[in-house]
């Protein structure tokens, strides 16, 4: 039967893809996404029993009544968890799965309503004869693909409510998927003889897998994260550190990131993508040091005008390698945003600050936020030329720069997060 072929089809194609998964999974060492798994676990069960009534529906002379029954209730659940899994692995996408037991509850709560209904309309599932194949329904048809439309109509309100949480490049992957699982869907509804619910499972779990999952691009993130990571730690090995100043000032830029998610006018900037980028920029801003003479990186006294200016050019030069480094990487928003952090990072709020004196909002937010760590952890830890600060004098520095060397906004939620500051110090220092 053709649609048996179909089935069958799918199925290879979902196996192929899950081999291929796995193996590069365990190659690159990704990260383990259960819901996915769940949901590559579900894809081919839902498109055996497809294929499997397919078939009984079609020869109910040899196959007994209750078997049949039996066969398209693991089906219509196999369906529905599917849909269910689809809808988790949006959440873990965008802006995680709740925590709160009632909220995971609430979650998964239509998926359960769904599978309940079948179970109990599955005694008046009906069997209509259709000119290419006979095919079912009845109530319990109806409430597995009401489970459907429920939770594609939940996956496209968090994907364009969060959408902020998704990468730019990945974002338009996954709208194109749920597009076509949706008209498929439609489709399928319209003309209930067509027999492609079998597509279903393949059009999600592929478009989850390109989009979201692929481990080559995992490592190749990976990858670029090593590599800014050694040419950074190669700067701090000149400078007479350890690595102890990149990481950090990472980790207090992620705090300020994180303090500032929860302040008015940041929401819409603050996206996946951007706090990543920032994140992965910030051990960069010094890279311009490694052009930086040793008679000055390491001189253990104070520098002169003429080693001073020398000494500024680093922020020239870093922003230049960083544009050399990345010109062939295709991310050129990460490019654009390691290049400002490098540049403008001595930027200072009132335009004393260098190589162009920017002031204000002329300066990126991402080297305002990345001023802010770097100063601090300047202050705070030992250098060649001078011991560290006591800490309490660090933050006056910080307070005493608000409005002057420091954007006021970004200083207020940096003592707002004073606590975890003080946290990641004591653990670091």
């Amino acid at each position: 039967m053709i649609y048996f072929n179909l089935q069958v089809a799918c199925l290879v194609i979902v196996l192929l893809m899950t081999i291929r998964y796995m193996k590069d999974a365990i190659r690159t060492n990704m990260p383990c996404n259960h819901y996915f798994d769940a949901l590559l676990i579900i894809a081919p069960w839902s498109i055996i029993f497809d294929g499997i009534t397919a078939y009984t529906v079609n020869h109910r002379d040899l196959i007994p009544d209750i078997w049949n029954k039996v066969l398209h209730a693991l089906f219509f659940i196999t369906d529905d968890l599917l849909v269910v899994f689809a809808f988790l692995c949006m959440l873990h996408y965008t802006s995680g799965i709740p925590k709160e037991r009632w909220k995971k509850l609430l979650c998964v709560l239509p998926g359960i309503l769904s599978i309940l209904g079948v179970l109990v309309f599955m005694g008046d599932l009906q069997y209509i004869s259709g000119k290419n194949t006979d095919y079912s329904m009845g109530t319990s048809v109806i409430i597995s693909f009401a489970s459907l439309a429920v939770h594609y109509a939940l996956i496209f309100v968090v994907l364009f409510t969060r959408k902020k949480y998704i990468e730019k490049r990945k974002r338009s992957g996954i709208i194109t998927v749920m597009g076509i699982s949706s008209a498929l869907l439609i489709f399928q509804i319209i003309f209930p003889e067509i027999l492609i619910t079998s597509v279903f499972p393949v059009v999600v779990s592929f478009g989850f897998y390109s989009s979201m999952e692929d481990p080559a691009i995992y490592k190749l993130q990976v990858f670029n994260q090593e590599m800014v990571m050694s040419f950074s730690t190669l700067v701090e090995n000149r400078d007479n550190n350890t690595g102890g100043h990149i990481k950090r000032t990472k980790g207090y830029v992620g705090i300020i990131l994180e303090g500032m998610e929860y302040k008015p006018g940041y929401h819409f900037l603050l996206t996946k993508e951007y706090i990543r980028n920032v994140l992965n920029a910030a051990p960069m801003h010094d890279l311009g040091k490694i052009a930086t003479p040793d008679y000055i990186l390491q001189k253990p006294g104070k520098l002169t005008d003429e080693e001073y200016a020398i000494m500024k050019q680093h922020s020239v030069n870093g922003g230049e390698m960083v544009k050399e480094i990345m010109k062939d990487m295709d991310d050129p928003e990460f490019m654009q945003i390691a290049y400002e952090v490098a540049r403008y990072h001595h930027e200072k709020w009132n335009g004393t600050g260098y190589p162009e004196g920017l002031k204000e909002k002329e300066i990126p937010l991402h080297a305002r936020i990345m001023a802010i760590a770097d100063v601090f952890d300047a202050v705070s830890a030992k250098r060649c030329y001078r011991d560290a600060m006591p800490i309490e004098k660090c933050f006056r520095i910080i307070e005493e720069g608000r409005g002057k060397d420091f954007d006021p906004n970004l200083v207020d939620v940096f003592f707002e997060q004073k606590e975890k500051i003080l946290e990641l110090y004591h653990t670091n220092a």
